[in-house]
């Protein structure tokens, strides 16, 4: 059967959820082979087994940590050229959608970004999108080279299928432009406890209609209680009430969770092209007539600062 590389994200060993995503979408067109580098790579083997890789790829050097993109897409291409792939899927984070296009440029490929789903194909696999603000869902295939494609996270469910993840170092040759831009400081992020942005089963976002940084202890109270991450439009982070970090929208961050709660947002275009592929959408709007309602599931039409308070006083009770 044909092999699929799947190119891992993972914290010194630990695998991120949308990595093991990336192996259920892998196994619908040919056998998972997974390409994890730096710090903690072998680690990775026994999630990556567990999830359906049938051999785990892993090289370790100081140039993934020391230098940006470059280094790991000599990596990548060096495990192409070893397996000869009839795809490489990667997650659409910031980072790896470079190292994909750089790749796809080096091997003379087509690529696709931002696929919400995949499938295989009489001329190839054929990966969905949804376009133009996510108004739009298209299928599209590359027609050219070894299709290199990047995944939203939260598109495909999480399956294990154990398999024999069979761990064979991988040599890197780097090549003169590894090197060029060298990564000389680094700041931890302060963890809030909560998930990550992107990759959040439930979001609960605030825009204008929060008034205020003050006032989004409500937001994030709700989304607490239902372990969820905190997002905010970008009117809300143009004000300087949240950081830009949490920005949801076309000049933010796309997310696409299980479900995604708006409270305080009219729904203009730029935020709705950031969360419009949300499963299942809730809108508490005191506007009956905000645009944010045109998108919905449910809505409500009241205060936030009544209706909030309530909800998440409601889910602390049924969580006992």
């Amino acid at each position: 059967m044909a092999e699929v590389l799947v190119y891992v994200d993972h914290v010194d060993g630990a695998v991120r959820k949308p990595t093991l995503e990336l192996l259920t979408l892998a196994r619908r067109i040919g056998e998972p082979v997974a390409v994890a580098l730096g710090k903690g790579a072998e680690d990775t083997a026994a999630a990556l087994a567990e999830h359906g890789a049938v051999k785990v790829l892993t090289a370790d050097a100081p140039e993934f940590a020391d230098y940006l993109v470059v280094p790991k897409v000599d990596a990548l291409q060096a495990a192409y050229d070893a397996v000869s792939p009839v795809a490489v899927l990667v997650p659409s984070s910031v980072e790896a959608k470079e190292i994909a296009a750089r790749l796809a440029v080096r091997i003379g490929s087509g690529i696709i970004t931002d696929a919400v789903d995949l499938e295989a194909g009489d001329e190839g696999p054929v990966a969905t999108q949804a376009v133009f603000a996510a108004s739009y869902t298209t299928k599209s295939r590359v027609s050219k080279g070894t299709p290199v494609i990047t995944v939203k996270p939260n598109s495909a469910p999480v399956e294990a299928a154990p398999a024999a993840g069979a761990v064979e170092a991988l040599t890197v040759s780097f090549g003169e432009t590894a090197t060029g831009t060298k990564v000389v400081a680094r700041t931890p992020r302060e963890s809030t406890g909560r998930p990550e942005l992107t990759e959040a089963a439930i979001v609960v976002s605030g825009g204008r209609g929060v008034n205020g940084a003050d006032n989004f202890h409500v937001i994030e109270s709700l989304a607490d209680s239902l372990g969820a991450a905190v997002g905010a439009s970008r009117a809300a982070v143009d004000a300087g009430w949240y950081p830009h970090s949490n920005q949801v929208g076309q000049t933010g961050k796309s997310v696409s969770p299980q479900l995604y709660i708006a409270s305080g947002i009219s729904g203009a275009i730029q935020h709705r092209a950031g969360m419009q592929t949300s499963k299942t959408i809730v809108a508490i709007n005191k506007d009956a007539e905000a645009p944010i309602f045109d998108l919905v599931d449910y809505g409500v039409v009241g205060d936030l600062f009544e209706v909030v308070p309530q909800l998440t006083a409601e889910v602390q009770a049924r969580k006992g």
